[in-house]
C-alpha cells in the first residue's frame, strides 16, 4: 500500500483528495501547513506527496526547498490555483516531478500520482506487478507489504517472470535464464512444475488474487490481468 503525504490547507479539498486515494488502497497522510508537512517528513519520508503551495505556517515553495535537500528521491506533485508558466516553471525547476492546476478531476490527480510512483519504482530497481514488488538488488520479494519468504531458487524464477509482466514466458526460457542450461541430459520439467507450485503457494496465497498464470502450450506468466483472457 503506497503512502501518500498530502500536504493542502483548505479542508474540503483535502477530504476529497483523502477518502479518493484511501478508496484506491493508498495510505494517506494529511498536513494542513507546512510546518507539519516538514515535521512529517522527518518522522517518516512517504511514497509520493501531493503539494499545495499557497499553505500557511510555512509556504509551499519554502516546503519544497526542503524536502528536496531531506529527501532527493521523494516524488512530488505541485497542486496550485496559479496557472501563469512562469509558476510551473520556477515550481519545477525547483524540484517538483509534475505540477497540476486547479481545479482538477481526481481520474487526472490519480494517473499523474501513479505515473510518479511507477517512475520512482523503476529508479529505484524495483520489479512491480500490482501489489507484488521484487527487489532485485536487496533479493526481497513482498505482496501488499506483506515480506514473503522465498527460496534462492524460487526469487530467481520470480524475477524472471517478473520482468516480462503480462508477457507468456516459455518453459524453455525459464529453464535457461533460471537454471542456467541449454542442454541436459536429464529433463527438468517436473522440477520447473514443483518450484512453480510452491511459488504459487507463496505469491498467491488466500486472499490474495492469483498473480501466477499457466499458459497452456507455452509457459507461465506474471500478472493481474493477463491480455489473453
Amino acid at each position: 500500500m503506497p503512502e501518500l503525504l498530502l500536504v493542502e490547507d483548505d479542508r474540503a479539498t483535502a477530504a476529497a483528495i483523502a477518502s479518493g486515494m484511501d478508496q484506491e488502497g493508498f495510505s494517506i497522510r494529511v498536513a494542513p501547513d507546512g510546518g507539519q508537512a516538514l515535521a512529517s517528513i522527518e518522522e517518516r519520508v512517504p511514497d509520493v506527496m501531493v503539494l499545495d503551495l499557497m499553505l500557511p505556517v510555512v509556504g509551499g515553495a519554502e516546503v519544497l526547498k526542503e524536502v528536496r535537500r531531506t529527501a532527493p528521491q521523494l516524488p512530488i506533485l505541485i497542486l496550485s490555483a496559479r496557472d501563469a508558466m512562469n509558476d510551473r516553471v520556477v515550481a519545477l525547476e525547483s524540484g517538483a516531478d509534475d505540477y497540476l492546476v486547479k481545479p482538477f478531476g481526481f481520474a487526472e490527480l490519480l494517473a499523474r500520482v501513479k505515473a510518479l510512483l511507477r517512475r520512482s519504482q523503476r529508479e529505484a530497481g524495483l520489479l512491480v506487478c500490482g501489489d507484488l514488488v521484487l527487489d532485485p538488488i536487496g533479493r526481497t520479494v513482498t505482496r501488499e507489504e506483506t515480506s514473503l519468504d522465498l527460496t534462492p531458487r524460487e526469487f530467481d524464477l520470480l524475477a524472471c517472470l517478473m520482468r516480462r509482466p503480462g508477457e507468456a514466458v516459455a518453459r524453455e526460457t525459464l529453464k535457461r535464464e533460471v537454471w542456467k542450461l541449454e542442454q541436459r541430459a536429464t529433463p527438468i520439467d517436473n522440477v520447473l512444475e514443483v518450484h512453480i507450485a510452491r511459488l504459487r503457494r507463496k505469491v498467491d496465497a488466500i486472499p490474495w488474487r492469483p498473480m501466477i498464470h499457466t499458459v497452456r502450450g507455452v509457459g507461465f506468466c506474471v500478472g493481474q490481468d493477463p491480455p489473453w483472457r
